[in-house]
């Protein structure tokens, strides 16, 4: 579902009618993400900024065919969200909330399993396909069509990397954060087929953190896959201080595992080339890609 979105995939926003739902509705309009409809519990608003406003996903999917879903619903009721999002056939659904609570993450995951749909999040920025449209809050800035595929667990880090990547003339081909909870439900390793099978993907970064596993998982899923093009990776937290808390609900170090040293050994063992800084990725894809600007 991720690598066929553009800008005619029907989106709808759960929780439209909240603050962080009528801000980031128009701005994901406004980049040209095809919003036709959303959902509200609230009886006296029929529409927000000439989008109309749904009782429940059931009756928006029904009124407008949407596939796709950005949950700008709070952690304690994402599940909730994400239950009658799939119950209406909704297809991808996004969830923005840090903090989902990790008995509910494990039933989400559960529940998408089974119907067949794909999860981002939680605690993610969302995702986008540069140039077509955006579901969640990248920034504007940072978004340029170009031959990159973007997966990351940091959201301002990887603003970071997006924004020098469109300064420097290149850009991005698809772009997900798959978030930092250690439920979740896109992962790394899920990304490597959407990015091996997309055409106007021509090399892929991962940015990293310590702790956690999902970088070594990937590491074994792009050697079984192939390698089939570039991995890229940048590693936040080489300066982190063991037995210090992370910021990301899924960085914790188990033994051996999650540490720089485990991730980089086994990216690199894989075939993928890890980076020190943002500097010198961006300078390898500058230099790499400069006249492949999609």
């Amino acid at each position: 579902m991720i690598g066929s979105l553009s800008r005619t995939t029907p989106v709808i926003v759960q929780g439209i009618t909240g603050r962080m739902g009528r801000s980031h509705a128009a701005l994901m309009r406004a980049y040209g993400t095809n919003i036709v409809g959303g959902t509200s519990t609230r009886t006296d608003m029929k529409e927000v900024a000439g989008v109309p406003v749904f009782a429940s996903c059931a009756e928006a999917v029904l009124a407008t065919g949407a596939v796709a879903s950005v949950a700008m619903a709070p952690p304690e009721e994402t599940w909730t969200a994400v239950q009658e999002a799939l119950a209406a056939g909704i297809k991808l659904v996004v969830t923005v909330a840090e903090g989902v609570p990790m008995h509910d993450a494990i039933k989400i995951g559960r529940a998408v399993r089974r119907a067949g749909a794909t999860w981002v999040g939680a605690s993610t920025p969302g995702l986008a396909v540069p140039g077509e449209c955006k579901l969640g809050f990248l920034p504007d800035v940072c978004l340029n069509p170009g031959p990159i595929g973007i997966m990351s667990k940091s959201g301002t880090l990887s603003y970071e990397v997006g924004y020098r990547l469109a300064r420097d003339g290149l850009g991005q081909s698809i772009w997900v954060g798959v978030g930092g909870d250690p439920v979740k439900g896109v992962r790394f390793a899920d990304m490597l087929p959407v990015f091996f099978d997309d055409p106007g993907t021509k090399g892929i970064v991962l940015v990293g953190e310590v702790g956690g596993t999902e970088e070594e998982e990937c590491a074994e899923a792009y050697a079984r896959l192939g390698a089939r093009k570039p991995l890229y990776a940048l590693i936040a937290g080489r300066e982190a201080k063991e037995g210090v808390s992370m910021g990301h609900a899924g960085a914790l170090v188990h033994g051996e595992s999650g540490t720089l040293a485990s991730k980089t050994k086994q990216l690199t063992a894989a075939g993928a080339t890890v980076f020190g800084s943002i500097e010198s990725l961006i300078d390898r894809c500058t230099r790499t890609y400069r006249f492949d600007k999609r």
